[in-house]
């Protein structure tokens, strides 16, 4: 199994430094507010990236946090008068309940930064006791110049990391590449007690302290955004280092690529941040899952309401495979196609992965035997959950209304009827009218032997 280490700039064999178990920390997200296309696709990238190491080494501990403490929480609180926890709370259940839309399973751990102070208050201890940071005026800073490879993860020299970090410098560095590991908070802010007085952690030593606390010192895999390796991970990366005396904090680092809309960069300024909350009113979980496996995980992917449309186009081939087969039990102990199988296990490449699924489909539909088309559904289930796919049945998915104005099940089944009704009484004039009433309310029907289907429209 290969994939992309950040931190060496190229494809590796992959295989865990336990062999019992993968080791995997993602950065998750900061519960202030509905979460965006961009936020989902970490979760959506490294569940699949589980789900394909499962299947190769067994057992995976992975590990994806909630920040429930930082000063954009602060501010929402502030604004709704508020407890922290109200905000936090609020936000992290919408969440969770996007990703189970979008088939993202369960991690093992989800450590939150309000139950892990202790930790990271005993870690940042550990450092100013290495020399490898100090207090000062209520701050606790990491002295970036006590680490020599600071630095090496983003390959910054020392003049691009100091533009890079956008950091005021404030009189009580040492080095104006110092970052903050603990701060004081006003009285009217949430703060913890700490041996520097009452405050609150920097983000950057929330994950190093929650990834030691759920998977040990030295990790396998650390994923997140392109946009976490600096500063974020790259200060992770020191502080984790040389508060385990050097020992390594992570032997990958894997990054996924920027969502863009419509060929812009999303930004509140320009008015085009999608929510998933709010796509999910329009479209099922699924399609967004599918969206986000399109491109390569490590390359930008550019969101438009073509590549959505297309996207629920492609799933209704899919479960329509799945419906041609349902009659036929999927042969026992037939895996997905090797071919399949190696295109994920070289580093994830999801592109390739759903080219040779859609070849299956194509196999399926040709395929004569019962016996080929158990095979071939084996095939079919066994490699869609590798990707979070067809995870429903082909009915159910047929059925679902993409918007509250759709027309419900009960009333196409009804409409459905009065055609067939029509039909047979030779009343064409009524029939096609009923087609055409279906069909401007975008649902497609397909007559056939066994009776009339139908689906929506992509």
């Amino acid at each position: 199994m290969q994939l992309h280490n950040t931190l060496t700039g190229q494809k590796e064999a992959f295989s865990p430094l336990d062999p019992s178990r993968v080791t995997m920390y993602v950065c998750g997200p900061t519960v202030y507010s509905f979460a965006h296309i961009g936020n989902f696709r970490p979760p959506v990238v490294f569940d699949t990236l589980a789900r394909v190491l499962r299947r190769r080494f067994g057992r995976v501990d992975y590990a994806r946090n909630i920040t429930d403490i930082d000063d954009k929480i602060n501010a929402a609180a502030a604004r709704e008068g508020v407890d922290i926890r109200v905000i936090t709370d609020r936000y992290a259940a919408a969440y969770h309940e996007d990703l189970k839309a979008l088939g993202v399973e369960p991690t093992t751990h989800e450590p939150r930064v309000t139950e892990h102070l202790p930790q990271i208050i005993a870690m940042i201890e550990r450092l100013i006791a290495s020399n490898h940071a100090y207090a000062a005026e209520g701050h606790v800073l990491f002295h970036t110049l006590s680490y020599g490879d600071y630095g090496r993860l983003s390959k910054r020299d020392e003049q691009s990391l100091m533009a890079g970090a956008r950091i005021e410098v404030a009189p009580y560095k040492k080095h104006a590449g110092d970052f903050v590991l603990w701060k004081p908070s006003a009285d009217d802010q949430p703060g913890w007690d700490s041996p520097w007085g009452r405050g609150r952690p920097g983000w950057h030593i929330e994950c190093s302290a929650m990834s030691e606390a759920v998977l040990g010192n030295t990790i396998d895999i650390h994923g997140g955004g392109h946009d976490l390796i600096f500063p974020h991970h790259e200060n992770e990366i020191a502080q984790s280092t040389c508060a385990h005396g050097g020992a390594v904090y992570a032997r990958f680092w894997l990054h996924n690529g920027f969502v863009n809309v419509n060929h812009e960069k999303m930004s509140k300024s320009l008015g085009n941040v999608l929510l998933v909350h709010e796509l999910l009113k329009t479209m099922p979980g699924e399609v967004i899952r599918l969206v986000l496996l399109t491109g390569h995980y490590r390359q930008p992917l550019d969101w438009t309401d073509d590549v959505a449309a297309d996207a629920r186009r492609k799933l209704d081939r899919l479960y329509g495979a799945l419906r041609d087969l349902a009659g036929i039990e999927a042969a026992a102990g037939v895996s997905a196609p090797q071919a399949f199988i190696d295109a994920l296990e070289d580093d994830l490449n999801t592109p390739m992965a759903l080219a040779e699924l859609f070849e299956l489909v194509r196999a399926a539909n040709k395929a004569e035997s019962d016996a080929d088309k158990a095979r071939f559904k084996a095939q079919l289930l066994d490699a869609a959950s590798l990707l979070g796919l067809l995870q429903q049945e082909p009915e159910a998915w047929f059925s679902q209304a993409t918007s509250e104005s759709d027309l419900s099940a009960e009333r196409i089944e009804q409409l459905i009827a009065e055609r067939n009704a029509a039909r047979k009484s030779r009343n064409f004039a009524d029939a096609d009218r009923i087609r055409k009433e279906l069909a401007d309310a975008g649902v497609l029907i397909e007559d056939g032997a066994d009776g009339t289907r139908w689906r929506r429209g992509g």
